[in-house]
């Protein structure tokens, strides 16, 4: 009897595990629909291929060398395991008892934690939109899945340094949401912005242009899918379901999850129509995607009110850090990745330390400033190896005829083309 007590645990929250990561998988679609809906007609085809081709390329690097990087044993708290195993161990696939705890399929938690990488790289794809080579974007790809968030996954996830020195990020504000913007944050500033993007002013200054995205439609399913899959990404990081307190726990991430996107959803179109006389959806989507990304840091310990006051502040900030990274950074970021995941990531890793007695302040700000300081500069670096090598912008007249006709050879939209 006991025998099948533990193997109905250890199926529930395999089957759990699945489910949740399912539901990550499912916010790749999300992406891809935000994504095209936010950039011009122009762009849309190559938008799609970059999405599915970066969750490709995230689960084959993952598979062979990520996750063994970022799990595997070593000495040190810095320097993970350079010993990795190219692909995953079919030995561990079997039940496992540790001290009597059942524990899910080794399988299943290489699922859930993939479907993590692809989500952090996502982030990257819409921030370099219409501008950059596809398969310079690619390339990319395969270091940032394969070492760069690996690394860092490692220092928290995988008990290295940040683990060590107290820091928490429950489902990855940091890990994967800060770490995706500043991958982001470091390929535009190589990259520039789009054509027309900025003008001079009589005073010689810079004029930042509105460059309307294409599908508000597109981009309001993406947000909701996305929304739907956070429920995975923070509900599935319980990691069980099988016990009361697992369970309960499950249940109130579900609502401080839902709680802190619609306050943030709120408090951006209240912002916008102060701010601009007009209720802005784009920043409501943005607001939506921010109080996402902060309640992410840790969805457990606050009550649904300190939930949603999270997810208002994360709003509001989101609101102020777009408009100042286009008006006075004059950095061109076409979906708002880089306030969304960076900005809102970071002020949910600090209001950890407003419900969890066990957060230090001092911990947090330390792993805000490593993982941004790694991902930053290991992706300038592979952004400037591939710039200086292969190039990693399309040339003006392929940004101007747009990255679908240049990349892809064919167009989301072929009915608006003038016929020959």
């Amino acid at each position: 009897m006991e025998t099948k007590l533990i193997e109905l645990i250890y199926s529930t929250d395999t089957l759990f595990l699945l489910l949740s990561a399912a539901l990550v998988m499912w916010m790749a679609t999300g992406f891809a629909m935000l994504e095209s809906g936010m950039v011009r007609t122009k762009s849309v085809a190559e938008i799609l291929t970059k999405n599915i081709a970066l969750y490709s390329i995230a689960c084959l690097l993952y598979m062979l060398m990520g996750y063994n990087i970022m799990y595997g044993s070593s000495d040190s708290a810095w320097v993970p395991s350079l010993d990795f195993f190219l692909g995953l161990d079919n030995s561990l696939a079997t039940v496992v008892n540790s001290g009597g705890e059942t524990r899910h399929s080794y399988f299943s938690d290489f699922f859930f934690q993939v479907v993590f990488v692809a989500t952090s790289m996502s982030i990257v794809s819409g921030s370099v939109a219409e501008r950059m080579k596809l398969w310079a974007f690619l390339a990319f790809a395969v270091v940032m899945t394969g070492v760069i968030y690996p690394v860092e996954g490692y220092w928290h996830w995988g008990g290295g340094v940040l683990n060590q020195a107290g820091f928490l990020d429950f489902a990855g504000s940091g890990v994967v949401h800060l770490a995706g913007a500043a991958a982001a944050l470091a390929g535009v500033l190589l990259l520039g912005p789009r054509k027309g993007k900025y003008v001079k002013k009589p005073d010689g200054g810079l004029q930042p242009m509105a460059i309307p995205g294409s599908n508000m439609t597109f981009a309001t399913l993406g947000t909701m899918i996305l929304w739907l899959g956070w429920f995975g990404f923070n509900g599935g990081s319980q990691l069980s379901i099988t016990s009361v307190a697992d369970a309960n726990a499950v249940a109130l991430i579900f609502v401080n999850t839902n709680m802190a996107a619609a306050g943030g959803c709120m408090a951006a179109l209240v912002l916008s129509r102060l701010w601009f006389g007009k209720t802005d959806l784009t920043m409501g989507l943005n607001g939506i995607l921010a109080g996402l990304v902060a309640i992410t840091a840790e969805p457990l310990t606050p009550t649904p009110e300190l939930a949603t006051f999270i997810g208002i502040v994360a709003g509001l900030i989101v609101v102020v850090s777009i408009i100042m990274v286009d008006r006075v950074g004059h950095i061109d970021d076409p979906v708002g990745a880089i306030s969304v995941h960076g900005v809102a990531g970071i002020w949910g890793l600090l209001a950890v330390a407003l419900s969890n007695p066990e957060a230090s302040l001092i911990a947090q700000i330390e792993g805000i400033v490593l993982i941004f300081a790694w991902v930053f500069g290991a992706s300038y670096l592979t952004w400037f190896a591939l710039k200086a090598t292969i190039g990693i912008r399309l040339s003006e007249l392929d940004e101007y005829e747009g990255a679908d006709i240049a990349e892809i050879g064919l167009e989301a939209y072929p009915e608006f083309t003038q016929k020959l």
